[in-house]
């Protein structure tokens, strides 16, 4: 009964001071007056905010082109670096008057100085991750004050490849001028608890918390300390004080009893932490918000309360297009994390950046994990004093700003980082000695001769592409290797002793959404989508601009699945971090993501069916390929992926179905264990081929009974054919040849060599990040098939590029149909890169001279007999050609099919 009204009367004392203290500070948030020397201008302005939301600075001059300044990135309608001075009265109460004063600014980009009626505060702050704070520590007398706050935004430091680094670039978020966030004066107390840190101790169910007290007035005081965990009805033993010292820390252990929970993303619970000083002559009070959760690195692998853990993981660069700067309010930042959960993810990375406190508090109740980076992303690291000085700042503001957010797991010092390794370990060393709640690394990947293939010496946890052993991501051999399902990634991944995560793996490039163009309503003028509308218009393409759109997701979505599968099949694997599900609207305008740049689905894939194998328990199938002749058997391995927080005792039913949904055959895996934190082998299913009659998808199911889980993969069976039926069609490679039989009258499939064609390289996967950025790649995007068109009718396909294309698109050169389109009708088109936007084609007929043609880039003459993908489009063709439905429209002239062949 003693501590329940112990408990009580904690409670309102800490209510009643909490209201003192609300009392003690004004909002600055309103109307500001603003001048910028530099440009001769001034006016007002509304802060929160910055100078390109009200429209000051340089007025963008460029109109929609197709060239690189447009192509880069999105374009600030106001461009403005420099320095701005940003003032404004304020009267100070009697209740303020004397005390020593705090002055708030939740972010600033890059530096900021004080003047109070004209005279400077003897500091600047310089952060662009974390608030700019003054201290005034005289105070103000009662009464009307001007206040001036002058923000440079040029770069100040060497943090930066090209301006690249999230933290301060044009590629993402904009480098604004302004002030974003909390802004407000505080009056400070006699003893101010300026920070309390909080260090759970999952095993032995305590927390230890770290108090810094500052004194504000001169001379000794003394008081009580006292802390409280509200939900749990938890007071400490008051702790008596005598404060001399300007600063004292104090530590205090709290035991958490045995009715806590713990933190994860499936159980987010959070705990509040008031604590109080009451002392005759000083009240102060603070609150804070934890988690109990322990990350480790055990075994190798990331665990969290001692469970295994997978992360489900994308990048965040800072991507908010309406005005170029990252939210403040916890509303916005819902969105995102809300979006990243309904496609399956557990995990942002935070490239070369760290996000302001909303971001947080939304992961914590959300259940995410985060890696954030200090801002940095340089190629030249150790070589300027005072920027590695500020880099140990800025993770010290880190630490002090966000260390006790749950959500905050890792922490690299930033991206691909060069060249000084020492100094980067012995920072990392630093980290550890600093802060043990989160776990570190020197850089998330490095392009250094002699580093990036191993875990540096201090490193917790290794982010790579890949290691000493080879690839970890699939996007360095989807192009090169024959597509196959049973492959991880144990050999290169295993053995490292510390969790192993792929980086930025997919980076596929999706064809713009030209929709999205309206959405731009801010600061930020999507000159580079209008420029690509406009060029599609002037080529006659636009219509087809919606279903570019489309097929080439749909290719990005299947490379991404195979993408994730490796990982997820892969033992000692820890997670993987896309780049990304969300567009990138930098660097070239690229364009990868499955979701826009606001976050919102392009129309391409349901988010359910990317949780189809990305979610935390995953059907896996592994098998041998993706092609079949009828002659084969069909074996699979069937694999769960279980990294929830349960074991699972569900059946696993497995079915193979045809294009109809009528199932082929079907089987169930009973009486089974799936563990949690592992990926459990369930055996072997097996089907021989030799029953499918005709060239047939099938489409392979495994379902967790009675749950959400289930995945599917499809193959390609082609019956086995001893003699291939040419009938009446002359099949040549030799355009000599094709054109005697067609000045005689005849039909000809004409399929030279790639050597003879005049054209593209042929590609499986489609561009690279952005042709922009990357402009010398062979540029094209993926199939656009007419996959209901009789030539094709033998050869199931649907209207994109899907896995039984590999071996034709490899073996292909890519013809540009510009020239020639108004004579022929395309069967299987390429998309063009974006910033070419060609007629492109593999497959197309015409009437020719006296015959008939159909011209075939990808080669189908070259040992079709030993692939069976080749050959049944061979069929397919010939079927086609042979029946009275080969009927072209259009003419080509015997010049013009010419024009492609060397």
């Amino acid at each position: 009964m003693r501590s329940e009204i112990k408990y009580i009367l904690f409670s309102i004392l800490s209510m009643f001071v909490l209201s003192m203290d609300a009392q003690q500070i004004i909002d600055l948030s309103g109307r500001w007056d603003i001048k910028l020397d530099s440009l001769n201008q001034e006016g007002s302005i509304i802060l929160p905010g910055t100078t390109d939301d009200a429209g000051f600075g340089i007025a963008n001059t460029l109109t929609p082109k197709m060239e690189k300044p447009q192509l880069l990135h999105l374009t600030r309608k106001h461009f403005f670096v420099g320095v701005a001075t940003y003032s404004r009265e304020i009267e100070i109460p009697k209740s303020m008057a004397g005390k020593s004063l705090e002055l708030l600014l939740e972010r600033v980009l890059w530096r900021s100085r004080l003047f109070i009626d004209g005279k400077e505060n003897a500091s600047y702050q310089e952060s662009l991750v974390t608030p700019h704070r003054y201290f005034l520590t005289e105070g103000l007398s009662a009464g009307k004050h001007k206040i001036g706050i002058v923000v440079d935004n040029h770069r100040q430091h060497d943090i930066s490849f090209n301006n690249l680094a999230h933290s301060y670039t044009n590629d993402t978020q904009v480098m604004w001028n302004g002030i974003l966030g909390k802004m407000q004066l505080r009056a400070l107390p006699s003893v101010e608890i300026s920070r309390v840190e909080v260090y759970p101790d999952v095993e032995n169910k305590k927390v230890r918390v770290v108090t810094l007290l500052k004194k504000e007035e001169k001379g000794n005081l003394s008081g009580e300390l006292s802390l409280n965990i509200p939900s749990l009805k938890i007071v400490s033993n008051v702790q008596k004080l005598n404060i001399s010292q300007d600063n004292v820390t104090v530590e205090s252990v709290l035991s958490m009893g045995n009715d806590f929970e713990l933190w994860s993303e499936f159980n987010p619970k959070l705990y509040n932490l008031d604590v109080t000083f009451k002392g005759k002559k000083a009240y102060s009070s603070k609150s804070v918000t934890f988690g109990m959760r322990r990350i480790d690195n055990r075994d190798g692998v990331l665990n969290i309360n001692g469970n295994r853990i997978f992360l489900r993981g994308t990048l965040e660069c800072c991507i908010f297009p309406l005005k170029g700067t990252p939210p403040t309010s916890e509303k916005e930042w819902e969105k995102v994390f809300t979006t990243a959960k309904s496609w399956g993810l557990n995990h942002l990375r935070f490239h070369s950046w760290c996000p302001p406190e909303a971001a947080f508090a939304v992961a914590d109740k959300m259940g995410f994990y985060l890696q954030v980076e200090l801002p940095l992303w340089s190629l030249r690291v150790g070589k300027d004093n005072a920027t590695n000085r500020f880099l140990y700042k800025e993770f010290d503001n880190i630490i002090e700003n966000y260390g006790n957010h749950p959500s905050f797991c890792l922490l690299s010092v930033g991206n691909e980082l060069q060249p000084d390794f020492d100094l980067l370990n012995n920072f990392v060393a630093y980290m550890k000695e600093r802060d043990s709640r989160h776990l570190y690394t020197t850089t998330t990947f490095t392009f250094e001769k002699g580093h990036g293939d191993n875990p540096e010496p201090q490193d917790q946890f290794f982010v790579s592409q890949w290691t000493d052993k080879g690839w970890i991501r699939g996007q360095g051999v989807f192009d090169s290797e024959t597509p196959s399902f049973n492959k991880d990634y144990t050999k290169a991944a295993c053995g490292y002793g510390v969790p192993v995560i792929s980086h930025e793996i997919g980076q596929y490039a999706v064809y713009p959404n030209l929709k999205e163009i309206s959405k731009y309503t801010g600061t930020l003028d999507p000159l580079n989508f209008k420029a690509i509308r406009d060029d599609l218009t002037n080529k006659g393409l636009i219509d087809k601009a919606e279903t570019y759109l489309k097929v080439t997701g749909k290719l990005a979505f299947r490379l991404y699945k195979e993408e994730i599968e490796r990982a997820m099949k892969t033992p000692c694997f820890s997670g993987f971090q896309l780049l990304g599900l969300q567009d990138f609207s930098g660097q070239g305008t690229a364009l990868v993501g499955l979701v826009d740049a606001f976050w919102d689905n392009k129309g391409i894939v349901k988010e359910e069916e990317f949780r189809q194998f990305c979610s935390p328990v995953v059907p896996l199938a592994r098998f041998e390929k993706a092609v079949y002749s009828g002659d084969e058997i069909f074996q699979a391995e069937i694999d769960i992926a279980n990294f929830s927080d349960k074991s699972l005792d569900n059946h696993v039913l497995w079915r193979l179905k045809d294009d109809k949904d009528n199932i082929v055959t079907q089987g169930r895996f009973s009486d089974i264990l799936l563990p949690c934190g592992k990926t459990t082998g369930l055996g072997r299913i097996s089907y021989d081929l030799n029953k499918i009659k005709e060239a047939e998808k099938l489409t392979l199911d495994v379902i967790v009974e009675n749950s959400e889980w289930k995945n599917s993969w499809s193959i390609w069976v082609y019956p086995k054919v001893d003699t291939i039926n040419y009938g009446n069609v002359v099949v040549t490679k030799n355009i000599e040849e094709a054109k005697k039989a067609l000045a005689k009258g005849k039909k000809v499939l004409y399929s030279p060599d790639s050597a003879q064609v005049k054209g593209i390289e042929g590609k499986f996967v489609p561009v690279f990040w952005s042709p922009v950025h990357f402009p010398k790649q062979a540029g094209t995007m993926g199939l656009l098939c007419h996959d209901m068109h009789p030539a094709l009718k033998g050869f199931p396909t649907d209207d994109s590029t899907d896995w039984q294309w590999w071996n034709l698109t490899k073996q292909s050169k890519v013809i540009v149909t510009d020239s020639i389109e108004s004579q022929i009708e395309p069967i299987v088109e390429v998309v063009d890169n974006f910033t070419n936007n060609r007629r492109l084609s593999t497959l197309f007929q015409a009437r020719c001279n006296c015959g008939k043609i159909v011209v075939c880039s990808m080669d189908i003459l070259s040992n079709c007999r030993n692939r069976p993908e080749v050959r049944q489009l061979l069929i397919s063709l010939l079927k086609y050609m042979n029946s009275d439905e080969f009927n072209p429209e259009r003419e080509i002239k015997i010049s013009s099919l010419n024009s492609f062949t060397q």
